[in-house]
């Protein structure tokens, strides 16, 4: 069977596309793209070709962007090129080269298929800025599947779970990958068989990224060992593909029985947790979306023996342990219903208002009245301290009793509405309440003689 039949068959197989639908191919001028350019215009689809000038290898970037121009009109097809401060981007951003080409130009792929929910002519002419309106459904790229190969290869040693070693979809949401039936080397035949032009990127045989170190130096070596090695590994991902479907299944039952979502936080009780099996790989798959990684999942079983308040953090997250409670909660304080009070914070922002936290010496420190300030002896203060909503079955000491007391009765005598009541909050430390926000502070942690510092929280609401 030939390529185009095996193309065509493959894009009907794997449902990427309907006949009709408008491309955007994402071409560079090598063999992978100009193959892919003349196997849409051989089967008949429609299709524009977009190329991305990343400016990192001086008069050749140039070279390509003419080349695929040209190829463009040779096509008659419309034609988008946008050009790229690379290196600016992936320094600013502390990324390598390859993370950042990959980020700029999906991001401009996107903007040129997202940009309106009409299909739109365009004229057939170059064009780099000011896209307002949709020039193609999908982004169509070509990677084939000696790049899957070296996915693959390189996913296992960086250690992404079957995710990763399952390879690169033919379809992810608007991307299109219709070439990962085709080896390279099919490829290479089918250019040569057309009498096809390309440019060859010099920087594919340099080993200075580590894509280019996989292809040239380690997969060749694996397959002088094992001849088939490269074959056996296409066969793993077909099968991996069907592994992650009931993979991802399980870890959807397990993910309702253990996932309480109360506003922006996950509630993961810890007995429920523990019972759980597998648990390293369930709770790594509930963590992930939070941007936690898979080195943070022995952390993140070691807390759920820890005290109240310890916690480990993501980019965006903390996963806190609160009594018999995992809760993932997002960094930024306003959207959260548990923020940690650590020792050197001196504002902490949430849904109420604003507290402040300062430390003071016993010697330079004057009483106030006011109930929106809590004044306590630091030497009875351990941080982390919790802010949380208060909860059915709190309870303190209010200040001046020697007997405990639960916060719902506190509130009917303090004659506090429904709505108030909602929005009362508490400080919490090693499951002890230390304030009710803006009402009472504990009799334990109040200002005697003996102080040497004090805690002073100055609480202004919104």
């Amino acid at each position: 069977m030939s390529l185009l039949e095996r193309f065509k068959q493959y894009i009907q197989k794997e449902n990427l596309f309907q006949p009709d639908d408008r491309l955007l191919v994402a071409v560079s001028g090598g063999v992978d793209s100009v193959s892919l350019c003349e196997l849409c215009k051989q089967a008949g689809y429609h299709f524009v070709i977009a190329h991305c000038n990343f400016q990192l290898r001086e008069e050749f970037s140039k070279r390509d962007e003419d080349f695929v121009k040209a190829l463009a009109q040779k096509y008659e097809v419309p034609f988008f090129v946008k050009t790229f401060e690379t290196t600016d981007y992936a320094t600013a951003n502390k990324k390598s080269i390859e993370e950042a080409a990959r980020d700029l130009r999906y991001e401009w792929f996107y903007s040129l298929v997202n940009s309106n929910n009409k299909e739109t002519e365009v004229p057939n002419e170059s064009v780099s800025e000011g896209i307002s309106l949709q020039v193609a459904k999908f982004i169509v790229t070509a990677h084939h599947a000696d790049d899957n190969i070296e996915t693959v290869t390189m996913n296992f040693f960086r250690g992404t779970g079957i995710s990763g070693i399952r390879g690169i979809l033919p379809k992810q949401g608007k991307i299109l990958r219709p070439l990962l039936f085709a080896r390279r080397r099919e490829l290479e035949e089918f250019v040569k068989d057309n009498d096809l032009e390309f440019v060859t990127d010099h920087t594919n045989l340099l080993e200075d990224y580590t894509r280019n170190y996989f292809r040239n130096t380690i997969i060749p070596l694996v397959n002088e060992s094992y001849p088939g090695a490269s074959g056996n590994i296409l066969n793993n991902i077909r099968r991996f593909r069907e592994t992650e479907i009931l993979y991802q299944q399980a870890i959807l039952l397990h993910k309702k029985k253990l996932i309480e979502q109360k506003g922006s936080e996950v509630h993961l009780p810890v007995l429920k947790l523990k019972r759980t099996v597998p648990l390293a790989t369930v709770l790594f798959e509930i963590m992930k979306e939070y941007n936690f990684t898979a080195h943070q999942t022995d952390e993140a079983i070691a807390l759920m023996d820890s005290a109240t308040g310890r916690f480990i953090q993501s980019a965006s997250h903390r996963m806190i342990k609160n009594r018999n409670w995992l809760i993932i909660s997002p960094v930024q304080t306003i959207e959260s219903n548990h923020i940690l009070i650590q020792e050197k914070d001196q504002n902490i922002e949430f849904e109420n208002g604003t507290i402040s936290i300062l430390k003071i010496p016993a010697e330079k420190f004057s009483m106030v009245n006011n109930p929106l300030a809590s004044q306590l002896n630091l030497e009875q203060i351990k941080f982390p301290l919790l802010l949380r909503k208060w909860k059915q079955g709190d309870y303190f000491y209010p200040l001046g009793m020697q007997k405990k007391k639960k916060l719902s009765r506190f509130f009917i005598d303090q004659k506090l509405s429904l709505i108030q009541k909602e929005k009362t909050w508490v400080i919490e430390m090693d499951k002890r309440i230390i304030w009710i926000v803006g009402m009472r502070i504990d009799d334990r942690f109040k200002i005697t003689s003996l102080a040497k510092n004090i805690l002073k929280l100055d609480y202004r609401p919104k």
